[in-house]
């Protein structure tokens, strides 16, 4: 899509409660031709979202963690539970793992932690969108199952049907499919799913790969393609 010929419903609510980075992220947005929506209170996201028809709903959702009235990871659950499939990227400065981990459990798709590069933010923005903008591939016919990877619109379609990964399970199956049969440890999917090299623990792995495994068996209830590998880590095997 060029500049100047965005959907006019790819507006981005920011919800962030400083001033000054709410501006700063408008402006950057307003330059890759994104329109945008700011709200600085957490009580006023879900009403403010409710009033609006289907297609005047933001494409997405800047969400701060820390915010007056309602926090982040309590909008971000019900953002989720009444808009399943509308993306929501994390901003926060508080980089404890507890909460890095509950905010990928409850379903956000990204996650930013401050002080962050604009430039940053919307590419990552654009990432997110192109992803969950790709249309789903026809379920194919006469065929064995498949999984594939699109990498340009970082989706994961199992028998042609989108998988709906967040960017980090994408990261963690395409590590994972491109050696197949190799043994990873959690400290080698750590390195590759997060290229900041920001410190989190084994468990998000773990984390991580229950919610990749239970996305699989919702499309493939009978079949086992990511293996654990007992005190080691893990690697996925393709069945014959």
């Amino acid at each position: 899509m060029n500049r100047g010929d965005r959907a006019v419903n790819e507006r981005i609510l920011i919800v962030e409660d400083e001033p000054k980075i709410a501006r700063l992220l408008a402006d950057y947005l307003a330059g890759s031709d994104f329109a945008s929506d700011h709200l600085a209170h957490g009580d006023d996201v879900m009403p403010w979202l409710a009033d609006r028809p289907g297609e005047a709903l933001p494409a997405l959702v800047l969400l701060d963690l820390m915010l007056p009235g309602t926090d982040g990871l309590t909008l971000c659950r019900e953002i989720r539970q009444r808009w399943p499939r509308m993306p929501v990227i994390m901003l926060t400065a508080r980089v404890e793992e507890v909460d890095r981990l509950l905010g990928l459990e409850l379903g956000a798709d990204d996650y930013i932690c401050k002080p962050f590069s604009p430039r940053e933010v919307v590419a990552r923005v654009k990432a997110v969108l192109r992803r969950v903008s790709q249309p789903d591939a026809p379920e194919p016919s006469g065929v064995a199952a498949s999984l594939v990877l699109d990498e340009e619109g970082w989706r994961a379609l199992a028998d042609g049907r989108d998988l709906g990964l967040t960017a980090v399970e994408f990261q963690l199956l395409r590590v994972m499919m491109h050696s197949p049969g190799r043994i990873f440890s959690r400290e080698q999917l750590m390195d590759h799913m997060y290229r900041d090299h920001r410190i989190v623990s084994e468990r998000t792995v773990d984390s991580h790969v229950k919610k990749l495994r239970r996305k699989i068996a919702e499309i493939w209830p009978e079949r086992e393609i990511i293996r654990s590998v007992y005190s080691v880590g893990y690697k996925y095997q393709p069945e014959e």
